[in-house]
């Protein structure tokens, strides 16, 4: 129960955690810390387990998955909770099974059956009423630029996911997780220099409240919880598990209701319902084929990154 509850509300509440440094901490360069860090510190650990570092072959694939998953994925998240409540990007992300089952039916691994098209149905319609500027419910537009930045962090974790299974990567998902954090890390660290985010900023003049984020994320976010979903993959049912993808957006809203003053409307109440009710339905209708949602660089990594 311990380790249900580390996922759950972990990583529910990384999204508040970035918007939080956000703030403050230049998007790119956030993003780049967090997981230069996490990944130095995950590698080392395993490492000095005596689990073998990734191999000349698998260094590539690595690198690949670190520039879709975390370079694309994460610099569009970062940047996109600047301008859209943490709650709605967490439940924005949340269709990205949805993402990864049009993908696998455009490469036809993957059947249409009418399940699965009304699933794909309800979670592009919830988008849609997310994103709709004629009908807000009373609440605030939310920034176009925005949206639109955490749809392509969808696709940019989808594509990886499915790429996932014709790369060479480490046979631990740990070690694996570790190479494509790291890799990840270093290319959003050059996003931000290319950027020009360093020269932006000042060490100094970041409060001890984004500081405390980015070690929230580094910690909590990107090892510690990583640890209790390897840890539940051993004793658990991947499906079971894999709940996590379902309750984290419920947690991130709440929370950012909470604490961090994002308001829960009618727009956002029937959005969340409509993305959720359409990734249960595409899940469900795959049956025993189960898609993992993002974060652990091979099925198991969104976690280690969320």
């Amino acid at each position: 129960m311990v380790a249900f509850a580390i996922i759950y509300l972990v990583w529910g509440s990384t999204y508040l955690a970035i918007r939080i440094g956000v703030r403050e901490m230049p998007p790119f360069l956030m993003a780049g810390l967090r997981f230069t860090a996490a990944g130095l510190i995950l590698f080392g650990w395993m490492r000095l387990q005596g689990t073998p570092a990734p191999t000349r072959r698998e260094w590539p694939g690595a690198i690949v998955l670190g520039s879709l998953m975390f370079l694309i994925d994460y610099a569009c998240l970062f940047w996109a909770e600047q301008r859209v409540p943490s709650g709605i990007a967490a439940v924005i992300l949340a269709a990205i099974p949805v993402c990864i089952t049009v993908l696998e039916i455009f490469l036809r691994a993957q059947q249409l059956t009418w399940r699965l098209a009304s699933g794909l149905a309800v979670g592009v319609f919830g988008v849609a009423v997310l994103m709709n500027p004629w009908s807000s419910m009373g609440e605030a537009p939310l920034d176009r630029g925005g949206v639109i930045a955490l749809i392509v962090a969808c696709w940019g974790w989808s594509i990886g996911t499915v790429v996932t299974k014709r790369l060479a990567l480490p046979a631990s998902k740990a070690m694996s997780a570790a190479a494509q954090m790291l890799s990840g890390g270093l290319q959003l660290l050059l996003l931000a220099l290319i950027a020009g985010e360093f020269r932006n900023f000042h060490a100094h003049n970041i409060s001890l409240a984004a500081w405390l984020s980015l070690i929230y994320l580094i910690t909590a976010g990107s090892i510690v919880a990583f640890t209790a979903y390897v840890w539940l993959l051993h004793y658990e049912s991947p499906t079971r598990v894999g709940t996590y993808a379902y309750v984290n957006p419920i947690v991130a809203v709440i929370l950012g209701a909470l604490l961090g003053g994002e308001i829960i409307g009618r727009r956002t109440m029937l959005g969340s319902v409509l993305i959720l009710a359409g990734v249960v339905a595409v899940t469900t209708a795959k049956g025993k084929k189960e898609i993992v949602p993002a974060g652990n660089a091979q099925p198991a990594e969104r976690a280690a990154a969320d």
